[in-house]
């Protein structure tokens, strides 16, 4: 099999699906707006590859803890519908059309909450999406997270583990990410692409042969 893996914020979308849904839940004056400015915070150390994911994880998914899985999930779906879709580059949509016209087995991996990742994938006409585990109890989202997170070395964690589970041997596979922090996942591709890449992304690409592309 031929495997396609693609990142999600940033790569297939023309944003971070996570601030947009705290966004989203501030528009609909269900969450207090004070939580997007330390939201914003924490991402600034993301983009650096230094964000602390146990207290990025605990402030956005405080937001959801106790609500049950079944009331939340029509109001992802109008999120995904409304928020979401409309930022999906044009480019990336035609990519992941070609290799699902081709037959390839297409993964969409995040470090975003899979509450969030597989509607979005599903929304995309893909069928394989990794998120970062969130724990239930009773139905109920509990605000914390399992396992391993799907965040820089822990996608590639992620992604050989799903491998396993389908039981699956790619011969050969792509990746597509704008972010340095997959640097694990782009080296263990067979053909690597920096999507919308800053400068050191971009030099790293440059230096390695990987496909360069803009997608608007």
């Amino acid at each position: 099999m031929k495997l396609a893996i693609f990142d999600l914020d940033e790569t297939l979308i023309a944003g971070d699906s996570a601030s947009l849904w705290l966004e989203y839940l501030v528009d609909r004056k269900l969450i207090c707006p004070d939580i997007l400015a330390q939201e914003k915070c924490l991402m600034a150390a993301y983009y650096q590859g230094q964000l602390d994911m146990d207290a990025y994880m605990a402030l956005t998914l405080a937001p959801i803890r106790y609500w049950p899985a079944e009331l939340l999930a029509p109001l992802v779906e109008d999120f995904v519908r409304h928020n979401v879709l409309p930022l999906v580059y044009a480019d990336a949509k035609a990519r992941l059309d070609w290799h699902l016209a081709q037959g390839h087995t297409v993964v969409i991996i995040s470090a975003t909450g899979e509450h969030l990742v597989k509607p979005i994938a599903r929304a995309l006409g893909v069928e394989h999406a990794i998120g970062i585990l969130l724990d239930y109890c009773d139905g109920a989202y509990t605000g914390l997270t399992r396992g391993v997170y799907s965040y820089q070395e822990g996608k590639l964690t992620r992604l050989q583990e799903w491998l396993h589970q389908q039981g699956l041997t790619p011969s050969l596979s792509y990746g597509y990410s704008d972010s340095l922090n997959d640097l694990p996942l782009l080296e263990y591709v067979d053909q690597a692409a920096v999507v919308n890449g800053d400068n050191n992304l971009y030099r790293l690409g440059v230096e390695r042969g990987w496909e360069l592309l803009i997608w608007r």
